[in-house]
């Protein structure tokens, strides 16, 4: 941290781009003991041990753990932070090769568990005649969040109450189906039942060394019911893998009660 005035401190502080989830590049180890974790969890959704699941859960887990899973998973991770680097490098370059700043709009809890400020970012344009700001509907405007899910490097991860405007939200949809419906990015490169990152952490939690309670490994692995975005349908904590990828809105257990009241959800 620097400070330039007295009421202008400089920080660096990591950021969680909101609505958006990548694969993890390290998350879980190395790939071979990441692979020995999602092995564990594979055995236990096979043998019983996670039998409180729907075995339609468990049996579309048991099939998108294959023997090199994390290893593709985590490569994906890496691939879509090259991805992201070589876009924002790009963005922020201007004509006279300068670098602009990068804007970031803080939005929903503002502050995750771990730290991180929850907020979209985008190229910030000065407004001066040498950077002057493009018309609301530039794509050089376009968040580098709705990019990257654009682009087929993350999947959409939108979570009640920080839900987009509804301009903002169909943008986000349509985007993200473009790129499931091409196979874009990391399906391209990693194959379409590629673990994605939240499914792939829940699977780390399920597969933990250490087992001393199967429904206390549950709990922690799924604490957000998912409804389907285009039909506001609730499929539960366990049902998500019924709604396509691309239209999973993502509500915290504590937060449905308040959500129900919010949002035109249905059974």
């Amino acid at each position: 941290m620097s400070v330039t005035d007295g009421d202008t401190p400089n920080i660096a502080m990591a950021i969680r781009m909101v609505s958006i989830d990548t694969p993890e590049s390290h998350y879980g180890g190395a790939p071979l003991t990441a692979q020995a974790t999602l092995e564990r969890a594979k055995a236990r959704l096979l043998d019983g041990t996670y039998d409180a699941l729907p075995h339609e859960l468990r049996d579309y887990l048991v099939s998108r753990i294959t023997p090199d899973a994390a290893q593709r998973h985590q490569d994906a991770g890496k691939a879509a932070a090259e991805a992201h680097t070589a876009m924002v490098a790009t963005r922020l370059a201007r004509p006279d090769g300068s670098q602009r700043k990068m804007a970031v709009i803080a939005t929903g809890e503002l502050v995750e568990g771990n730290g991180r400020l929850l907020a979209y970012t985008a190229p910030w344009f000065t407004g001066s005649a040498s950077d002057p700001l493009p018309p609301r509907d530039d794509p050089r405007r376009r968040t580098f969040n709705l990019d990257m899910v654009a682009l087929g490097w993350a999947a959409t991860f939108v979570i009640y109450p920080s839900i987009p405007p509804t301009k903002d939200l169909n943008l986000l949809l349509d985007e993200a189906d473009a790129a499931w419906t091409q196979q874009l990015g990391a399906w391209a490169q990693f194959g379409q039942n590629l673990l994605l990152g939240y499914e792939y952490r829940a699977c780390m939690k399920l597969g933990a060394r250490e087992l001393t309670n199967p429904a206390e490994a549950i709990a922690q692995a799924y604490q957000r019911v998912c409804v389907d975005l285009w039909t506001l349908t609730e499929v539960g904590l366990y049902g998500y893998h019924q709604v396509p990828p691309q239209q999973r809105l993502w509500i915290w257990a504590t937060d449905l009660e308040q959500a129900r009241k919010d949002l035109p959800i249905s059974a």
